[in-house]
C-alpha cells in the first residue's frame, strides 16, 4: 500500500497522483516483482470496477502481471460481472480473461479470506482503496504488510489504519530505500 508521510493512502478527494510524483523506476520494478508473486490479486468491488476497463489495454510493466494473474472482486453490495471488456485486437482481448472471469465473493469477508488462505498456492496480494483494506485488516488475516512510505505529506486524506479497536503490532522483516525517497517497510503479524 502506497501512502503519504502523514498515513493517507488517497489525498482527501481520492486521487493517487502523488504517488506517481515521488515513485522511481527502482520502487516501479519492486512493486511489479511483489505483484508478480500472487497468485491471486484481490481487491473490492470499486477498485476493480475502475481498473478493470484500463489494465487490458495498457502498457508498461505492471501490464502483464495485472492482466496475467487471476483476480477476486469483494462486494457487500453484489456484482453481476463486467461482461466482454473494450479491447483493440485479439491479443489485448486474452489480457481481459483475468478481469471479466474474476472469482467474486459476497459473503462474509473474514470467511472468505480464511477460506482463500486454506486453498493451495501462490500468496494472495491485495490492492485498493482504503474501504476494502481497512475492511481487510480488522479481518486480522493480513500475514504480510508492504507500506511504501513516499516522501511527501498530503494534510488528509484516506488513512488505512483508523478505526482499529486493538492496537496492531507489526514485526518489522525489512526496510527498503529508494532513489526518489519512497521507503518501503515489510511488517510482518
Amino acid at each position: 500500500m502506497s501512502m503519504s508521510l502523514d498515513g493517507f493512502v488517497s489525498d482527501a478527494n481520492d486521487r493517487k497522483d502523488w504517488i506517481f510524483n515521488t515513485g522511481d523506476e527502482e520502487s516501479s520494478s519492486w512493486s511489479v516483482g511483489k505483484i508478480k508473486e500472487a497468485g491471486m490479486i484481490i481487491m473490492g468491488r470499486k477498485s476493480f470496477e475502475q481498473m478493470a476497463p484500463y489494465w487490458p489495454t495498457a502498457t508498461g510493466p505492471f501490464a502483464e502481471p495485472m492482466n496475467t494473474i487471476p483476480k477476486g472482486v469483494f462486494t457487500q453490495n453484489g456484482f453481476k460481472g463486467l461482461g466482454a471488456l473494450q479491447t483493440t485486437d485479439e491479443a489485448k482481448t486474452t489480457s481481459a480473461d483475468t478481469w471479466t472471469n474474476a472469482k467474486i465473493f459476497s459473503g462474509d469477508l473474514a470467511s472468505e479470506i480464511r477460506d482463500l488462505k486454506a486453498e493451495p498456492g501462490k500468496p494472495i496480494v491485495a490492492i485498493g482503496g482504503a474501504g476494502f483494506i481497512q475492511n481487510l485488516i480488522a479481518t486480522g488475516f493480513i500475514d504480510e504488510f508492504h507500506l511504501a512510505i513516499h516522501p511527501v505529506a498530503l494534510g488528509s486524506g484516506l488513512p488505512i489504519f483508523n478505526g482499529q479497536t486493538m492496537p496492531l503490532y507489526l514485526k518489522l522483516a525489512d526496510v527498503k530505500v529508494f532513489p526518489k525517497g519512497t521507503v518501503v517497510h515489510t511488517y510482518h503479524t
